[in-house]
């Protein structure tokens, strides 16, 4: 990893003794903390930079966003001409170590890398981006090969998209709302076995859906809650970066067949513990222990809440501890979007529904799931039916499970059912307010029935529940910008696709048309084609676009024609 300091000798030339002493603080307050954390060595300091080793790409990568974030909120306060910001430049290959000095191409091209770097950026090469794949959440954006002086062959540069949240948000705090609100960071899994850490999540995961069921509170979704796993972070600043006033955080320990929970509610200003409770239970009292937890956080955020409302939002879906185990592991394998994990995630729901048949979200996950093995939207449709079917069942044994309502009105959607799928949506959101993948799925609806300005309402809703972002609100976003003819917003909204594939490219190939953009219409078009060289706009148009409305249609297929698409 390559670091330098933006216009270092501007600011020398300036104040030389406080750009030197806000350096060295920001180093052992923020810097040199988040390194160690992730097992990395200073292999050599400059004065306006430093390149550094780490053990693998995750813990460098890791460290670089932590830095830019960190940095960013540790130079808030200060005046914009007189902040320390950071360039950084990551490569991954051999090395040559000579008098504890790193030296090669390998290093070269990591500081020829951080030159290309935005202030405030990070900048790597191919060969990182390869190995990061499935690892983390980070989102990279293709910027191609380019020449790097001195370099004999081009490299394939990748630049970190930074989320609005990330520098931008963070010179503001998000108003807290006019409820209590809370985020509930991921509990830590202290079993020793680190592959143990699907049940410590799951566990947080069912606190956050148990809690999220109560009007009177504001709380945070799962995804930006998470995104702090293991980050040096004061609680003041996830509150701030989140914008809710209380945290809870704990941890899990399973040996055996007994369970132990912690967990601790924290003012986030002040840092100050309101709360907090050891649980020691038998793991056949699982559930007992979750609505304990609930019931202490909403106890003393609200004051009253009645027992028989929380009995009944809280109630045990299942009897079987072995069936809740296998949920929660085929919902980690769900979240993994490759083949092998989809067919693991669906053993493990099937599993769950074998040792109880009654088990409404696992049949809800089972019907979803088979929806997405086969192309989601695309799917045949008699695999569509026969989801339709599982889900339409799990209602049936659980009419208060709103994620089984959110679930069958997606596969309603994929079906063109499109009143049966807002009628199950808004189930869903009377059972769950505070669902913000059910945002998400409603900001996709309102705009494929072209409702864009609510679309676009529903999606800065999801995005204010998940300050973080889930990884399809930008391109959700696009579709609705599209159909406004905002072209050029559309065109930055698709670009942040996580993984671009023919959908996402194809629509931003039509955005670049539309926009008169020749250039980069064709080379979207040599990329769709890549991917799938047998791409037909008339296929696309009937299998993977759900717009209601003739206008919305005749848009984008205007916009994919003038791209150059195949008809």
């Amino acid at each position: 990893m390559a670091v330098d300091i933006v216009a270092y000798s501007r600011l020398l030339e300036a104040d030389e003794a406080r750009t030197l002493a806000s350096i060295r603080t920001l180093r052992s307050q923020v810097v040199d903390p988040l390194i160690a954390d992730q097992r990395g060595r200073v292999a050599k300091l400059m004065g306006d930079g430093a390149i550094v080793e780490f053990g693998s790409v995750v813990e460098a990568v890791a460290c670089a966003v932590s830095m830019q974030e960190g940095t960013a909120a540790h130079q808030r306060e200060v005046p914009p001409e007189s902040r320390i910001v950071f360039r950084i430049g990551i490569n991954v290959g051999d090395v040559v170590v000579e008098d504890g000095d790193l030296l090669g191409d390998g290093v070269n091209i990591a500081a020829r890398l951080e030159a290309l770097a935005e202030p405030g950026g990070i900048c790597i090469a191919d060969a990182v981006q390869k190995q990061l794949a499935g690892k983390t959440d980070f989102a990279f954006e293709d910027t191609g090969e380019r020449k790097l002086k001195n370099i004999a062959q081009p490299v394939r540069v990748w630049r970190w998209s930074k989320a609005p949240t990330t520098v931008a948000a963070s010179n503001a705090p998000l108003p807290l709302p006019d409820r209590p609100s809370i985020a509930v960071l991921p509990l830590d899994n202290l079993s020793g076995q680190p592959e143990e850490t699907y049940f410590s999540d799951g566990i947080t995961e069912d606190i956050i859906t148990g809690l999220a069921r109560f009007r009177s509170l504001f709380v945070i979704a799962r995804n930006s809650s998470f995104a702090f796993r293991g980050k040096a972070i004061e609680m003041a600043e996830i509150g701030r970066r989140l914008g809710v006033s209380y945290l809870l955080e704990g941890s899990v320990r399973r040996a055996g067949l007994r369970l132990r929970i912690s967990a601790q509610l924290i003012e986030a200003a002040t840092g100050a513990h309101l709360w907090a409770e050891r649980y020691d239970r038998s793991l056949d009292d699982i559930f007992a222990v979750q609505e304990e937890v609930a019931q202490s956080i909403v106890s003393t955020l609200v004051g009253r809440i009645e027992d028989a409302r929380l009995q009944q939002v809280l109630q045990r879906p299942t009897a079987s501890l072995a069936a809740y185990d296998y949920l929660l592991r085929g919902i980690a394998h769900f979240g993994g979007d490759t083949k092998a994990a989809m067919q693991q995630a669906l053993e493990m729901f099937e599993k769950a529904i074998a040792l109880d048949a009654r088990y409404a979200i696992a049949h809800s996950y089972c019907a979803i799931v088979k929806v997405a093995q086969n192309g989601h939207g695309s799917a045949p449709v008699e695999v569509l039916d026969g989801a339709f079917v599982e889900a339409k069942h799990a209602i049936e044994l659980d009419p208060l499970e709103s994620r089984c309502h959110r679930i069958l009105s997606t596969i309603c959607f994929y079906l063109r059912e499109y009143d049966q799928a807002e009628q199950h949506l808004g189930r869903a959101f009377e059972l769950n307010p505070n669902d913000a993948d059910g945002l998400l799925m409603k900001g996709r609806l309102m705009t494929c029935r072209g409702r864009h300005e609510e679309a676009l309402t529903c999606l800065e809703a999801a995005d204010r529940l998940n300050p973080l972002r889930s990884r399809w609100s930008r391109p959700l976003s696009g579709i609705a910008l599209f159909s406004l003819r905002r072209f050029e917003e559309a065109v930055h909204a698709f670009k942040l696709t996580p993984v671009p594939t023919p959908w996402s490219v194809a629509r931003l190939a039509a955005c670049y048309a539309q926009l008169g953009r020749t250039a980069e219409a064709q080379a979207a078009v040599a990329e769709v084609l890549r991917l799938q060289p047998d791409f037909s706009t008339v296929e696309y148009m009937r299998k993977s676009v759900f717009l209601e409305h003739a206008d919305d249609r005749e848009l984008l297929r205007e916009g994919l024609t003038k791209a150059g698409l195949p008809a």
